[in-house]
């Protein structure tokens, strides 16, 4: 339960990002980064893997970079469903979509599966970093 709360906060802090760089994205307040966080968790969970797989030849064709075209798209159905959270054109959804991959990367790359925050403990033995 806790996995799933952290990874709704950086969502929302990944939503939160794309609308303070994009210049075409825009959430009210904080609430509606938080809702639209929650309906872009549901589109994805629901409708990412079908859309997936029915664009799975010019995905594989542009070598995955499609897959942003795909997220552009949830994150416009979002702000089509979310009235507090507006994304003014394509473009603005293909920029906000890499902002809020990247910085949901980013934050992730710390978390585990069971919403635990990681870290990696270098140690040097011999000379040679471990």
């Amino acid at each position: 339960m806790i996995g799933i709360l952290i990874r709704w906060s950086i969502l929302t802090v990944a939503v939160l990002a794309a609308a303070y760089l994009v210049e075409g994205i825009h959430a009210d307040d904080f609430f509606s980064a938080l809702v639209t966080a929650a309906v872009l968790g549901i589109l994805n969970a629901l409708l990412h893997p079908v859309l997936i797989i029915l664009t799975l030849p010019i995905t594989v064709l542009s070598m995955g970079l499609f897959l942003v075209v795909i997220n552009a798209l949830l994150l416009m159905m979002a702000s089509g469903v979310v009235g507090s959270f507006h994304v003014t054109g394509f473009g603005a959804a293909l920029l906000g979509s890499l902002v809020i991959s990247i910085v949901g990367w980013l934050l992730t790359f710390f978390v585990s599966d069971k919403g635990r925050v990681e870290h990696i403990e270098l140690r040097q033995r011999r000379g040679r970093w471990e």
